[in-house]
């Protein structure tokens, strides 16, 4: 008897999509790794395992990315490891309520679509700015190079099935690192198995972490892990009904989970899906790929982590990172074109303004019933 999972492949184009969010993921790692003295390994193998898990239960590119916001201040203040657990438990909790409640899915059915494109026309921007300004010129000449090549591999190569482009760039980026950054000798003495620590947020920790960390996460949260990663699975998988309230619920499960064993809160997210989506992902094989890849490093390569990312050059996380911000943008090409002005004052507002998804959100549902009635 042969057992079939049509939801769940591995072949090339699933591994070449299972790094669309690469470019994203594992620079916010490493900051916060780097910041806060977090356990390499705990991180690693719960953001690891965090990808199985939706790749199982969703069948689909569904990805686990770092909470952005919450990353950005713990990198910038070197916020300690303990606040940042008690704030992935404080923000679990919060969507739980709101997943259970329903109030998520009252939220979704208020947002028009052209406001949705403008969050994710936003975050497109804000990625590929990102991208071009911090990652391409990272490495001097030698970057650029390596920039150049990877992009040429990736234009002339784009929706080939048979050499997927992603391969490539990947590949060019662990053979530039092999002949210029990495020291075998250094990488073999750190190999050893390693499991992740438990850990038990105190309510003290639980309590700063949902205002310092958690309540700046929120309106993102809500903007672009639910209600635009909710338009994004409509817009790629219209086979597959999905509803916001389960999104919500697995962002609540991960971050519930995460703390108590050493690993930082994820979220899912709309650019994430782009990216997998535009290298090659079609099942939930890509995220299982991608998670055994942080699995693997972190069970086995942990102690070697400062060896380990450079086989990742910024400038090639770069280019993956700008292709995604650009498949991400380029959604809006199916909004009537009279909400255009919408779409691009509420993306302005994401990528310009304090708390500026909320405010872009909030702008836009206004605009958009100014709109309505004129």
């Amino acid at each position: 008897m042969k057992l079939e999972f049509p939801n769940i492949k591995f072949n090339r184009n699933e591994f070449a999509g299972s790094f669309g969010d690469i470019g994203t993921d594992f620079p916010l790692i490493v900051g916060m790794i780097l910041a806060s003295g977090l356990d390499v390994t705990s991180v690693l193998v719960m953001f690891g395992s965090m990808q199985i898990l939706t790749g199982l239960i969703y069948g689909m590119p569904m990805p686990v990315q770092p909470l952005k916001a919450m990353a950005a201040l713990v990198i910038a203040q070197k916020i300690s490891g303990n606040i940042l657990y008690g704030a992935g438990l404080a923000i679990g909790l919060v969507m739980l309520v709101l997943s259970l409640t329903e109030l998520i899915t009252y939220i979704v059915k208020i947002v028009p679509k052209s406001v949705v494109r403008g969050i994710q026309f936003g975050l497109g921007l804000q990625l590929a700015i990102l991208a071009l300004k911090d990652y391409v010129a990272s490495d001097a000449l030698g970057g650029y190079m390596l920039a150049g090549v990877s992009f040429l591999f990736i234009i002339l190569l784009m929706n080939n099935k048979k050499c997927p482009p992603a391969l490539l760039v990947v590949l060019s980026g662990v053979l530039y690192a092999m002949f210029f950054k990495i020291d075998f000798n250094n990488l073999s003495s750190a190999a050893g198995f390693h499991l992740p620590m438990f850990h038990v947020p105190s309510l003290a920790d639980i309590a700063t972490g949902f205002v310092i960390l958690a309540l700046p996460q929120l309106p993102l949260s809500i903007c672009n892990s639910l209600v635009a990663t909710n338009q994004m699975t409509k817009d790629l998988f219209p086979d597959k009904p999905l509803t916001v309230k389960k999104i919500g619920l697995t962002y609540s499960l991960m971050n519930v989970i995460n703390p108590f064993l050493g690993g930082i809160p994820v979220c899912h997210g709309s650019g994430g899906m782009a990216g997998h989506y535009f290298f090659g992902a079609r099942t939930g094989g890509s995220v299982i790929i991608y998670g055994m890849l942080y699995l693997v490093i972190g069970l086995f390569l942990s102690q070697g982590f400062g060896e380990v990312i450079k086989f990742f050059p910024k400038p090639v996380l770069g280019i993956i990172l700008m292709f995604e911000g650009v498949a991400l943008m380029s959604l809006i090409r199916d909004v009537e074109k009279n909400n255009f002005m919408i779409i691009f004052i509420v993306g302005l507002a994401a990528v310009c303004l304090p708390y500026g998804y909320l405010a872009g959100l909030c702008i836009g549902i206004l605009l958009s019933k100014i709109a309505k009635f004129s």
